[in-house]
């Protein structure tokens, strides 16, 4: 039986003091560092669960999947703080891409074994679906399944199709769900970008939701069960956050960041990265093995024209500039690259999927080397064949954007009915 939205908000919205808790047998909470404690600091959704006391878990077996963005507001992973606390029967750590510590690279993730830090088993989730995941679940011997990893707010980022994943296994392993919720770096104040078609749905992007959601993983897994797995739903509880609104950028948020990837290491990579990525699906480097990746695009040959040409585009809070690096691997390694690097000087009116599309467009128009990946890779990412055919066409960014409207406005529709913030 699923709790109904009502009930959802209601656990999750139980709140307390952070390091007071005192149960007996309980690991102290170490209080957060003072500079991260202002009042208007956000509390996750596993501070909320702590304050209090772990009521949701209790008389669970419980697995977690997470990475190291799992961390509490004083930069301690979860799993080894629920690891020393007597009030949780903590028996099992899932991993999705790049593994549960982090390790692995892009398309990669760790093996499974033993957690060396506290002897926990961990599994490998990564690339695992269906009733082959949901025996994953059986063989861990838990009841339930806690979900906490930080998002960066785009479609094909694989870690909100591990929790849609997990959802779905749960359900068919008669698991019960807890999502632990975080901010969405990049803001929440609105979805953007191509609507995902069915017959383009892969592992970076399972059902049809807009390229820039704008949902925080809490709010997604609300939609997820209230929509795509409707048939059978899971056993779902999401703990909700304090202190965050939809207009809040990462840095107002008061928590330390933790890349939530190799290629992400900044908030600002994150900022771009729902329209520099459309470049995995070509010949260009997204600037993988360099300091700024998805910061910069580029190849070998290419020179200032394509800056040149980005920028009369006129596109608002983003200026681009000529760029030239050297990758250390992926794509051109070791190769002198000309590009692009783009420097967002307004935030708010920035709108990631747009320069993306831009950049692709000029990137066609005043580079002869141009070419698509064979695989027609872009097709994934952006949902469909339309926007590779529409540029391929000549077409602008307006028009591109303009194809894709109809479809937005139909899921902004649906996505206003889950979300929990103001």
């Amino acid at each position: 039986m699923t709790l109904s939205r009502r009930g959802l908000l209601g656990l999750a919205g139980t709140t307390g003091a952070l390091g007071t808790l005192g149960a007996a047998g309980a690991a102290p909470v170490r209080p957060p560092d003072p500079a991260a404690g202002a009042a208007d600091r956000v509390r996750t959704g596993f501070e909320q669960l702590a304050a209090d006391g772990y009521a949701v878990l209790a008389g669970q077996r419980v697995g977690v999947v997470t990475n190291p963005t799992g961390i509490t507001a004083d930069a301690r992973h979860l799993v080894d703080v629920l690891h020393t606390d007597a009030r949780v029967d903590l028996v099992a750590v899932f991993g999705p891409e790049h593994g549960f510590r982090g390790t692995a690279q892009a398309g990669g993730s760790e093996t499974a074994g033993r957690d060396p830090a506290t002897g926990l088993p961990v599994y490998d989730t990564y690339g695992k679906s269906g009733q082959k995941l949901a025996d994953v679940f059986t063989a861990a011997g838990i009841d339930t399944v806690v979900f906490d990893i930080q998002d960066v707010g785009a479609r094909f980022y694989t870690y909100i199709w591990t929790l849609y994943d997990c959802m779905r296994a749960a359900a068919l392993a008669g698991k019960a769900v807890v999502v632990l919720d975080r901010p969405n770096p990049v803001g929440g104040r609105r979805a953007a970008g191509p609507v995902l078609e069915r017959a383009y749905a892969s592992g970076v992007g399972r059902e049809p939701i807009a390229l820039a959601h704008g949902m925080t993983v809490a709010e997604l897994a609300l939609l997820f069960n209230g929509e795509f797995l409707a048939a059978q739903p899971v056993r779902l509880s999401t703990v909700r956050m304090t202190g965050w609104r939809r207009d809040s950028f990462f840095g107002a948020t008061g928590l330390p960041w933790v890349p939530p990837s190799p290629n992400v290491p900044t908030p600002d990579t994150a900022l771009a990265y729902a329209g520099t990525c459309l470049f995995e699906g070509t010949n260009l480097s997204e600037g993988r093995g360099t300091t700024t990746p998805f910061e910069v695009a580029g190849a070998e040959g290419v020179g200032r024209r394509w800056a040149e040409a980005a920028e009369a585009l006129g596109l608002p809070g983003v200026w681009f500039r000529e760029a030239y690096f050297t990758p250390a691997f992926s794509k051109h390694a070791g190769k002198m690259c000309g590009g692009v690097r783009l420097i967002v000087h307004d935030r708010a009116a920035f709108d990631p999927v747009r320069a993306g599309i831009g950049l692709l467009v000029t990137a066609k128009r005043t580079w002869s080397g141009f070419a698509w990946r064979t695989d027609h890779w872009i097709d994934r990412l952006t949902g469909s064949d339309r926007v590779r055919k529409m540029v391929d066409a000549g077409a602008g960014v307006e028009e591109i954007a303009a194809d894709w409207a109809a479809g937005l406005e139909r899921f902004a529709a649906v996505r206003g009915r889950y979300l929990l913030y103001p």
